[in-house]
């Protein structure tokens, strides 16, 4: 269902701190030419945290509707409070969107048992399927394997997009949540390895500015043509180091607009504009990895 190379794509804004949808409808055509597998609107990267709900389902929306159908939009749906993740999924289960991703709650640090009934509620409600993202160095939470396997078992959650860099779970996901499971990366450092230890694809920050590049390695990788994969993914290994050297997504969203990606690279406030010092690290990331 999900698989290969999927964006977590950055919402672009302007000067006056509004979305730039001019932008954002260049993103989706960018990644429907260079082949990315799907597009996840308004996650994290997307800085989901600092829309307002208008916003956040005007951008799923308008995703939407500009892949007229060519690309698969995965919305994201995460929030810290129960009834606000349940709320976007029930916003956008007619939007046209192919699934949703929905973060486990941060700040608010659950337990295991809290984090199992925040996504059954989520589960409950929503029409289209359901992904769990798993991400303990933003939300200071961390989604154990056991609990993914108790909530496999639910209808609508078909998969996990786990961003720990832990690639001796892969395997235990599989032990607990059977084959069709669908695995994906939130690291892209690690991405590759963990496609290789049975994985199905990256939900990725690289993705927004080398789309074509990470297509085609995932591409290889599930015609097990793992030597060529592995060429293309030491090429991009600058970027997906140096793409956090400060918080995601100012370091990607600086490299989209010089690329030309994006009109802008602005951020909502609590973020900030790359550093000097970052800008010189990723523009020669870009210049290593051979995107200009």
């Amino acid at each position: 269902m999900f698989s290969g190379s999927i964006v977590a794509l950055v919402t672009p804004f302007n000067h006056s701190d509004e979305v730039d949808y001019d932008s954002l409808k260049n993103l989706v055509e960018y990644h429907i030419k260079s082949g990315s597998s799907g597009i996840v609107a308004v996650g994290t990267t997307g800085e989901s945290a600092t829309l307002t709900v208008e916003e956040h389902v005007k951008v799923v929306n308008k995703a939407v509707e500009f892949a007229a159908g060519r690309i698969p939009i995965i919305a994201g749906t995460g929030a810290n409070a129960t009834h606000e993740a349940v709320t976007f999924s029930r916003l956008l289960n007619n939007s046209g969107v192919a699934g949703c991703l929905s973060v486990t709650p941060y700040y608010n640090k659950p337990t295991q048992e809290g984090l199992y009934l925040h996504y059954k509620a989520i589960a409950e409600v929503s029409e289209v399927p359901v992904i769990l993202y798993n991400v303990p160095g933003r939300t200071a939470v961390d989604l154990l394997p056991e609990t993914v396997g108790r909530l496999s078992q639910l209808d609508k959650i078909v998969g996990i997009k786990d961003a720990t860099g832990d690639l001796s779970r892969v395997e235990k996901f599989r032990e607990l949540c059977g084959e069709e499971f669908i695995l994906l990366s939130g690291d892209d450092a690690t991405g590759l390895d963990f496609v290789k230890l049975g994985g199905n694809g990256v939900i990725s920050v690289t993705n927004n500015i080398a789309a074509a590049e990470m297509a085609e390695m995932f591409k290889l990788a599930a015609e097990g043509k793992l030597e060529e994969a592995d060429k293309i993914n030491q090429k991009l290994m600058p970027l997906h180091k140096h793409l956090f050297i400060e918080s995601s997504p100012i370091p990607v969203k600086w490299a989209a607009h010089q690329l030309g990606l994006i009109a802008q690279g602005d951020l909502r406030l609590p973020l900030t504009e790359l550093s000097d010092k970052g800008k010189v690290i990723v523009a020669q990331a870009l210049k290593d990895a051979g995107i200009q």
